[in-house]
């Protein structure tokens, strides 16, 4: 199989490349984005990307893809819609609608968040430009895609968020994520859950095309 990976410096993004990397069934991974990853492997291509809304004169590196592992996401924090929307909806549709003509067979895998808002017209900014994203991608014509909607995330193994921010949250939580974990099972997963739930689902598809923590869960820990 081979996989892309859009944001394989994040959190999200290296839990599903470290998952691809231990898989014997994935021959070759391109991870696309304007860092390069601190990973070295062998079938691993590092293709650094500075204009995230335009592909044109790069054909040769999207394709033949079988899943894309779509994980590049900003916090909404002090933004208008407008902005948020074109780092967002604007970046991810560039992206998407590029790849669904190069690799019409390709299962294409975005993650959004917990409260994304499907209707679009909710009260909050980012659930309805996230949900925006998520009907735009489940319209375009992929041989199958799948929104995953994740609500805290426990760091395993290592990986660590590009965000300041969310470094020093999870550094000063740490010692109760486990109990947290236990006790509210369906509003958090593990980054290397998801890795594998992501994974998981590039292979086999899944039931339902919106999942939520709860399925991640089930999903990661069943493959």
């Amino acid at each position: 199989m081979n996989v892309l990976i859009f944001g394989a410096t994040g959190m999200v993004g290296q839990s599903v490349l470290r998952e691809c990397l231990a898989a014997a069934d994935v021959s070759h991974i391109t991870a696309i984005g304007r860092t390069p990853v601190a990973v070295h492997h062998a079938k691993l291509i590092d293709f650094q990307h500075a204009d995230m809304w335009n592909y044109d004169g790069i054909d040769a590196a999207l394709m033949p893809f079988d899943a894309c592992f779509f994980c590049l996401g900003v916090s909404s924090a002090g933004m208008s819609e407008a902005q948020y929307t074109h780092l967002t909806y604007d970046m991810t549709i560039a992206a998407a609608t590029k790849l669904a003509q190069l690799n019409p067979q390709m299962t294409f895998i975005y993650v959004s968040g917990a409260g994304t808002d499907s209707s679009e017209q909710g009260r909050s900014m980012w659930a309805r430009v996230k949900g925006k994203t998520e009907n735009a991608l489940l319209a375009l014509p992929f041989k199958a895609a799948y929104m995953f909607r994740p609500g805290g995330i426990m760091p395993m193994h290592g990986i660590q968020s590009k965000t300041r921010a969310y470094r020093l949250l999870y550094s000063l939580t740490k010692p109760l994520l486990p109990l947290l974990h236990r006790l509210f099972p369906d509003q958090l997963t593990t980054s290397e859950k998801l890795g594998l739930a992501m994974l998981d689902v590039a292979r086999h598809g899944a039931l339902r095309r919106i999942l939520e923590s709860a399925d991640i869960n089930k999903i990661g820990t069943n493959r």
